[in-house]
């Protein structure tokens, strides 16, 4: 729905814009399953198979195919729509999640069934968060408005992935952590149906071409249907990579940070330290976040995301070399500050790269780096504690953020004519025609 350049970029007036409360509010309770399904899905197959080892294969299980899979997914939902695809991921995901329920909740279960199950499951995940801003991008075209309801809806999902595993603890005093698999499974069924019932859901264009003749701006991906997004971020996007590039260095440091923090709380014999590190990250996160969304900038997103990435990093870096775990709160809530905000710039970058047709599946990809980049940086992260001092280890996991603000500020250019004339001869091949 248009909205009129007069109106205020608050985010009041994002909430106000129509079917804006009903379609965010459906994919917060859908995202919410999200928050609880890790923590609920390694307790319950710790109880019934009485190993971590387990544990911690089925969750890798669930989480690569999840991970690696949903640009996939993002995919067939540019060229389906979520009503013939969102509905049958949803599905199939909460069905397996009640599998999973029932299996772990069951004494002795293997743990070979337990993985068969995990893997399906994960792949199904259905993309709720980069169909949500896809949303965003057709329910608030006006740009500063947009950056207010990206900005809302990453702290909103911040929030959630402190919420939900709060909501698990609190459900295992009561019931058995298969019941909060369950529970999963019911919240992302519930919130995916009234998602795909929204009315902003209806104008939903699958994938479009792009008129003939017409070429995309700097930095666009293309509309051509026959050729993957993969394949095109190596001919037109520039700008997405970036934005990938970023994303991902994020997650390393981010997914490092939290393996850091419990070590840095053991030197010192502090355990209970951890949590409030852990909280003011998540609450400089979610401050910077809202800041960052009200504030008309001037400078470009380029601009932007190489000074947050870069001071995202040199923050953190410097919080390695504190001389107490109470002081590493202080500079965690710092380096929280630019959290959000980076990975809000990323997904508006992300927004403005990708034609209509191709906004989720490019949304999902940085959200893909993120979540990769995360999980592998806490592997790489485990093999260093020990070996290096900690204020070095610090400063290792940061370093990738801190690079990455040299490749956002690479100025994005056409692809070279070239590597164009072979894309549009492979696009010929795909689709039959002669060129």
């Amino acid at each position: 729905m248009p909205v009129s350049s007069s109106m205020a970029p608050s985010y009041a007036a994002v909430l106000r814009t129509r079917y804006a409360c009903r379609t965010f509010g459906a994919a917060l309770l859908g995202r919410l399953s999200y928050g609880m399904v890790s923590l609920s899905l390694v307790l319950a197959v710790k109880e019934t198979t009485r190993s971590y080892a387990v544990a911690g294969t089925v969750m890798a299980l669930f989480g690569l195919t999840s991970v690696l899979l949903s640009p996939t997914r993002a995919g067939l939902i540019d060229r389906h729509g979520p009503r013939r695809a969102l509905l049958p991921m949803a599905a199939a995901y909460a069905l397996l999640l009640t599998a999973l329920a029932f299996a772990t909740a069951q004494p002795g279960t293997s743990g070979i069934l337990l993985g068969v199950l995990a893997v399906p499951a994960g792949a199904c995940t259905p993309p709720l968060g980069p169909v949500m801003r896809t949303l965003w991008s057709d329910l608030v075209p006006h740009r500063r408005l947009l950056q207010r309801a990206y900005s809302l809806d990453t702290v909103a999902e911040e929030l959630l992935f402190v919420t939900g595993p709060l909501l698990v603890g609190l459900l295992v005093q009561v019931a058995a952590p298969s019941v909060g698999i369950a529970t999963s499974a019911a919240l992302v069924s519930t919130g995916s149906l009234a998602l795909v019932s929204s009315p902003a859901v209806h104008g939903w264009v699958g994938r479009r071409k792009a008129p003939a003749g017409s070429a995309p701006p700097d930095g666009v991906v293309s509309d051509l249907p026959p050729a993957p997004l993969s394949r095109r971020l190596l001919y037109g996007a520039p700008g997405l990579r970036q934005a990938i590039a970023v994303s991902a260095a994020a997650g390393m440091c981010l997914g490092a940070f939290d393996l850091l923090v419990i070590a840095f709380a053991d030197a010192f014999d502090e355990p209970e330290a951890v949590a409030w590190i852990l909280a003011t990250l998540s609450g400089g996160s979610a401050i910077g976040g809202l800041v960052y969304g009200a504030v008309p900038w001037r400078a470009s997103s380029r601009l932007r995301l190489a000074f947050l990435a870069a001071a995202m990093g040199l923050t953190l870096a410097v919080s390695g070399l504190s001389p107490h775990p109470y002081v590493l709160v202080v500079w965690a809530a710092l380096g929280g500050l630019f959290v959000a905000p980076a990975l809000t710039t990323a997904y508006l970058i992300a927004d403005e790269c990708a034609g209509p047709a191709t906004r989720t599946t490019a949304g999902a990809w940085v959200n893909t780096a993120y979540n990769a980049g995360s999980a592998g940086a806490t592997a790489a992260t485990g093999l260093l504690v020990g070996r290096l001092p900690l204020p070095v280890c610090f400063a290792l996991v940061a370093a990738p953020a801190v690079s990455s603000a040299a490749t956002a500020l690479r100025r994005p250019r056409r692809p070279a004519p070239d590597a164009a004339a072979l894309h549009e001869r492979e696009v010929g091949r795909a689709s039959g025609r002669e060129r």
